[in-house]
């Protein structure tokens, strides 16, 4: 790999939900180009769209959008871009699956393009909350990217995986009248859980154009605290301008400092995604195990133990790279 500054690396996100006749053919088309551009990252390609994350350099990315617009089907689409680190991602990954963000309702599914939330822009929300005006925002996102960071005053389900919102939609039924702003990453989520609120009979149901990511390249220092969590290998970033008042939001899973240092569980079985500050990494000798019953036997194995009742942490086995994308 060349040896270039970040600023000549580029991370592209975006999504669309558009009906492919052919999803494996679209698929094979993409691998084809990514591979002729370098782009490394990751891809999922379904009858109802496409949802993607790539790296490369700013030439190629460019070069990538170009070829992707040619394609009548890929018109509209809102290109996310940060810069990037040249390894965010270990390898280029595309894939065809049922849906392009798992919310696995079946024959109930919800289609973006026939019902969702209203597209409210970030300056506007912006005025929302400057103006003092009564609505709430319903973070979509998993525990484990909200616990490093979310926007002032925000609802924050205990989601483990998106597919989980049908089970977690009843304890926020109070506010079915009342206006509510879902939120997540990049927007692809909250297409189909605004449409799903709606569907449950919320009636005033808004979701974030372009996803918390618009909102901070916007606004950088206000109204979001801590750091946003993203699917690679930067783990969180940040918008901030040398900004003296960014609070860390973050606590260490096990002893509950403020941390915004990730580690994945060092049980093979579990692989948890989790908090842990450094001085809890170097106690362990940076094998670290999760708080969730991860013990090392007698024997010197790895074993699983119940999960205590008073955990709060991230669900599942969770590898940032197996996640949806945004």
């Amino acid at each position: 790999m060349r040896n270039m500054a970040s600023k000549d690396w580029q991370i592209i996100l975006f999504y669309k939900y558009v009906h492919m006749v052919d999803p494996e053919h679209v698929r094979q088309r993409q691998v084809k180009l990514c591979t002729k551009l370098g782009l490394k990252g990751r891809c999922i390609v379904a009858s109802e769209g496409i949802n993607a994350t790539f790296e490369g350099t700013s030439e190629n990315i460019k070069e990538y959008v170009k070829e992707l617009e040619k394609d009548e089907r890929f018109h509209g689409i809102h290109f996310k871009y940060s810069i990037g680190i040249g390894n965010a991602f270990p390898k280029l990954s595309i894939k065809v699956r049922r849906e392009i963000v798992s919310l696995h309702l079946g024959t109930c599914d919800i289609d973006p393009n026939q019902v969702t939330g209203v597209h409210l822009p970030p300056k506007e929300l912006h005025e929302w909350i400057k103006n003092g005006r009564e609505f709430y925002i319903i973070d979509m996102r998993n525990v484990y990217e909200h616990k490093v960071g979310h926007f002032e005053n925000s609802i924050l389900p205990p989601i483990e995986n998106f597919r989980d919102l049908p089970k977690v939609v009843g304890q926020i039924k109070h506010l079915k009248n009342k206006t509510v702003l879902t939120v997540c990453t990049g927007g692809v989520r909250c297409e189909k859980a605004s449409g799903f609120l709606i569907t449950q009979r919320f009636t005033d149901v808004y979701q974030l154009d372009g996803g918390i990511v618009s909102y901070m390249e916007k606004y950088p220092n206000e109204n979001f605290k801590g750091k946003l969590y993203v699917f690679d290998k930067r783990v969180i970033m940040g918008f901030y301008t040398d900004d003296p008042n960014h609070k860390i939001v973050g606590k260490c899973d096990n002893c509950k400092e403020p941390s915004e240092n990730f580690v994945n569980c060092a049980n093979p079985i579990c692989h948890r995604h989790f908090i842990a500050c450094s001085v809890c990494v170097e106690k362990n000798n940076g094998s670290v195990f999760c708080p969730a019953g991860c013990i090392i036997s007698r024997h010197g194995r790895p074993v699983r133990q119940p999960a205590p009742s008073s955990f709060q942490g991230g669900g599942g086995k969770i590898s940032p790279v197996k996640m949806d994308l945004v």
